[in-house]
């Protein structure tokens, strides 16, 4: 029995020994323990040295204050539309309230999770399937609003939220490669079209201009030869108004009038010459035989008068 008893004391004292040796604890950097005090929470034990006094501490939960990411699984979801997709994505997340984590919420990993889909099924049934790939930003803000009011009574704050994958049907993907090769092919045509439409109008302006430009030109060469025309009839006339001038002047001297009458009879003489070849028939009104009477009719006197 002495044995027996021996024994039963050194397995107790071994029991005791690890009690204390468990009831001192260093808590890492960036975690919590909380502590229960015969099955009540005590305090929560940041980064450090503590001791716990045995048989009544115990330590029940170890959190982490770190920015966690969660995979949120992949889930069929409904679109606008009636098309189902597949969507998975990453929910970033922080404890804030270790005791709320713990205490108001059995996992609050499992919570995340759960809310994260939800949240997504009900934004994704107000879209049509062409507009979750234009729309993540605004899915993304979405989720994350609505799982981090769901989250606030549990002491975790709800960084954000990314959308990793939107699958939709094999049948869906041909079809939309399909709309997009004709969608590519018509953006093609119009700016093929705009571009000859282009060259169309630059090619018609040039010819516009170039028909201006020979307008004018034709026009100021109009302009510059009445001017050159002009001229030279205003210097004509001045040259002719100068020498009848000159011939009055001329006239008004003595001797001036025999030599008027003298270069008279000389021209008449001259154009006459020009009249009297063999193949030329001419009607004088003349009698060419009386130059007194042809000289008179010209308004001039011979000498002798």
């Amino acid at each position: 029995m002495e044995t027996v008893g021996m024994i039963i004391f050194i397995i107790f004292g071994i029991y005791v020994f690890i009690k204390f040796a468990l009831s001192i604890r260093i808590v890492p950097a960036q975690e919590v323990y909380l502590v229960e005090r015969l099955g009540k929470f005590h305090k929560a034990l940041g980064s450090g040295f503590h001791s716990l006094i045995p048989f009544l501490d115990r330590i029940t939960y170890k959190l982490t204050l770190k920015e966690e990411a969660i995979d949120v699984p992949v889930q069929v979801c409904i679109t606008g539309d009636n098309v189902q997709i597949q969507v998975d994505g990453v929910i970033y997340m922080k404890v804030e309230d270790p005791y709320r984590a713990a205490y108001n919420v059995s996992n609050y990993r499992y919570a995340l999770i759960q809310l994260a889909q939800t949240a997504m099924r009900a934004a994704l049934g107000h879209l049509e399937l062409d507009k979750t790939f234009e729309e993540r930003e605004t899915l993304n803000a979405k989720i994350v609003k609505i799982v981090d009011d769901a989250a606030e009574p549990w002491g975790i704050n709800i960084l954000r939220y990314e959308i990793q994958n939107i699958t939709p049907p094999k049948s869906i993907l041909q079809s939309m490669e399909k709309q997009m090769t004709a969608e590519r092919d018509k953006r093609a045509t119009i700016a093929r079209s705009e571009g000859e439409k282009t060259s169309r109008i630059n090619k018609s302006e040039g010819m516009k201009q170039e028909l201006i430009n020979k307008s004018e030109g034709e026009k100021q060469k109009t302009v510059n030869q009445a001017e050159g025309e002009a001229s030279e009839i205003k210097a004509l006339a001045i040259a002719t108004a100068t020498g009848l001038k000159k011939i009055a002047e001329a006239v008004g001297q003595p001797g001036g009038a025999e030599a008027m009458r003298l270069s008279l009879i000389q021209e008449y003489l001259r154009q006459m010459e020009g009249l009297a070849k063999s193949s030329t028939r001419v009607v004088l009104p003349l009698n060419m035989a009386d130059l007194k009477e042809t000289l008179g009719g010209l308004g001039l006197k011979s000498k002798q008068e």
